[in-house]
């Protein structure tokens, strides 16, 4: 884990847009494409709002989700929504989207053409809840052992949280290791507080430990007061 400290949130966002566009394009010059997995709710917007102005060559970059909540496309709560309306505008109308759900009417159909369809994230940038939830991992879970199985190979799956509204379409821990990159963006003393108890080992009450303890993808953790 590579820690990346910053004094406030707007800080932290522009050296994360500025890293991600950097590892895009490194993955377009190498093979001349890049597939980028980012998070949904409301902290990632002004992420969304700068990497939209920034000059990727968009139109060889796709762009889906590292999670969705099973609403219809319209939903108030549909990341993919946030997607469309923050990012995929100004210099990054271009990019090719992915959705997890496409109609929200069947989740088992949904998760086979998403599996269909996955690739695997040159960039996967995580969010994490106070639950030390990543993805939509969430402990206890009914579906968890099997997001976390580093086997599974199934890389997109069901989720049904414990703690949260709607049922999940999420990447699964196995698929997240096929990631070139993973960044967790976090805020505040309280979620610094998780990650470090997250620290300590693998354990399921706090899934985001299980990518802290791991040595196979680069995580880099961008931190801000």
């Amino acid at each position: 884990m590579n820690w990346l400290e910053f004094p406030d949130a707007t800080q932290q966002t522009d050296a994360l847009a500025n890293s991600v566009a950097s590892r895009l394009a490194a993955a377009i010059e190498s093979r001349g494409r890049a597939v980028l997995a980012v998070s949904g709710g409301k902290s990632p917007i002004p992420l969304f709002k700068l990497l939209s102005e920034m000059a990727i060559d968009w139109a060889r970059v796709t762009v889906t989700l590292v999670d969705e909540r099973f609403v219809p496309p319209g939903h108030a709560d549909s990341n993919a929504g946030l997607v469309r309306e923050h990012l995929l505008k100004n210099r990054a109308a271009p990019a090719r989207f992915v959705p997890l759900v496409r109609a929200g009417a069947d989740i088992d159909a949904e998760v086979t053409a998403a599996n269909r369809e996955f690739a695997a994230p040159d960039v996967a940038i995580l969010g994490m809840g106070e639950d030390g939830h990543t993805a939509s991992l969430f402990p206890g879970a009914p579906e968890l052992a099997a997001g976390l199985d580093p086997a599974n190979p199934t890389p997109i799956l069901a989720v049904t949280p414990q703690t949260a509204p709607h049922r999940r379409v999420t990447l699964s821990y196995a698929a997240l290791l096929q990631a070139g990159s993973l960044i967790l963006a976090i805020q505040g003393a309280g979620k610094r507080a998780v990650l470090e108890a997250a620290s300590s080992g693998p354990d399921d009450a706090r899934p985001i430990s299980h990518l802290l303890a791991q040595d196979k993808v680069p995580l880099d953790v961008y931190w801000s007061a």
